[in-house]
Order: C-alpha cells, then structure tokens, then sequence
C-alpha cells in the first residue's frame, strides 16, 4: 500500500530488529480472500465463474490528499479502504474528509491500519486503530477493518520485523481479538504470499475467519497465503483511473453489499 509522506522521528520509530538469518522477503501479491467469521462476521461465498464484471475499488492514504469522490464515482470505483493509522504513532489527517466523502458519493467505505509489529503490541495498535475512526458498524455501507501486514518499510534486511513466526502470529490474534471485541467483526488481512508464507512460517491460524485481500499486481494470482483457498479483493495495480491502487472485488456487486452488511 501506499507510504505515508510523514514518517516518525527517530524517537518514535522502531528499534532496528536484532541482525539474524532471514531471508529478503519482496512484496508480492496481495489478496482479500475467504471471509468466514465469527459474531457479525461472514464467510462470502466462492466467486461465480461467470463474465459478469466484478466491483472495482481503490485503497487511499495521506498522498491522496483531497480526493474528488464524485470523479471516482463516475469512473466506476464501488468501493474503497481508507487508511487511517500506523502503528501507535501516526494517523492520516485526511482520513476524515476521505472516509466520509466516500460515503458521500456512494461508495462501500472501510479504514485499514498499517500494522508495525515491533513496536508495540497487536492490542495497543488495534486500539489506536478504533480510536481513530478504524471501526465498523452494521449499517451496510461500511466495509470490516483491516489490517496491512506486509514486509517492513523501515528495515529492508529484516522483512519480518525480527520477530519469530510464532510471535508474529500471536501478534496478529492480538490485534484481531481486539478488533472483534470492539466492533464484532474479524478484521481483513492484507498481506501478500511471499511475506506471509515466509514470515508467519505459513500460519493457517487465520483463513477460516479472517478475508484476505492481495496485491498480485502481474497476470493471475499464482500461489496464496497459506490456508485461503480463494481471493475476496485482489489489488491488482499500484495506479491507474481510480486514486491510489487498484483493487478489485472477487465476486458480484450483491456480494460485496453483503459483505459489507456483515
């Protein structure tokens, strides 16, 4: 996803990771796939293979600034995610003009957090998340939250934050336990293949109740984050007619409606 323009200071950002044995993980595909779910959360169907066309949709951040929502909506965007948070330390300050435009202007709207495991914990940035406007209600236009958990951007020799497959992965049912608490919905993972098969040492903790959004931004989705079985948003592109990346629904208009309804 897109990098904010502000970065924390040196005070706020990261330890650098102790140097250990890893390998490079690179962005790789990105894919929100099987939703089943618990409370409010719902398994979508698997995608109809027809030619209907599927939904188009976007991800946004603080480089979007001001977006003309009226613009997007004439271009065909249906739906959107926009970031609200980083870690503890950052929140987008155009969030709530961006979230609510798109509301505005008719479009399926949720909030995603940039997940920075090694700096606090999963709960901690979960609740700063909520605090921020990363919720979700069931009033059928907003989509479930999700979380970004891809390779670090502020240490390239250490992909996986110099954190173990199984931390990482309590890591991530931290930050989930306490979205559920607060909003009744499993939270959307994005990630792509390379890092999570990598990373979480292939965990198949979180593909019976959690979507699964991936960026596969090169011809079909090859192999998946361990445990989906099916993509449920593919961003398929880092630019294109609509602001931000380019994402698409994996299945029918009344699908993403329920999807969102919950």
């Amino acid at each position: 996803m897109a990098r904010d323009r502000n970065r924390p200071s040196a005070a706020q950002r990261p330890a650098s990771p102790p140097r250990r044995s890893r390998r490079r993980l690179a962005a790789g595909a990105l894919v929100l796939g099987t939703l089943a779910g618990t409370l409010c959360t719902a398994l979508p169907a698997a995608p109809a293979a027809s030619a209907a066309v599927k939904p188009a949709g976007h991800d946004v951040s603080s480089h979007q600034g001001n977006v003309n929502w009226g613009d997007v909506r004439a271009k065909g965007g249906r739906f959107v995610y926009v970031k609200a948070t980083e870690s503890t330390w950052y929140r987008n300050p155009y969030f709530p003009r961006q979230y609510r435009g798109a509301r505005k202007a008719g479009l399926l709207r949720g909030a995603y957090h940039f997940g920075v495991p090694n700096a606090s914990s999963g709960r901690a940035q979960a609740r700063h998340f909520l605090r921020s406007g990363g919720g979700w209600r069931a009033d059928g236009r907003t989509l479930p939250p999700a979380l970004d958990i891809e390779h670090n951007p502020y240490d390239r020799e250490h992909a996986c934050y110099g954190m173990s497959g199984t931390a990482l992965v309590r890591w991530i049912k931290a930050f989930s336990n306490e979205v559920l608490r607060q909003t009744g919905r499993r939270p959307v993972i994005y990630t792509t293949a390379r890092w999570w098969n990598g990373c979480t040492g292939g965990s198949r903790a979180f593909a019976a109740t959690h979507p699964l959004w991936l960026a596969h931004w090169h011809g079909t989705p090859g192999k998946l984050p361990a445990g989906w079985a099916y993509p449920s948003i593919r961003q398929r592109a880092g630019s294109g007619a609509l602001p931000g990346d380019q994402n698409t629904w994996n299945g029918t208009a009344a699908q993403l409606r329920r999807f969102a309804r919950g």
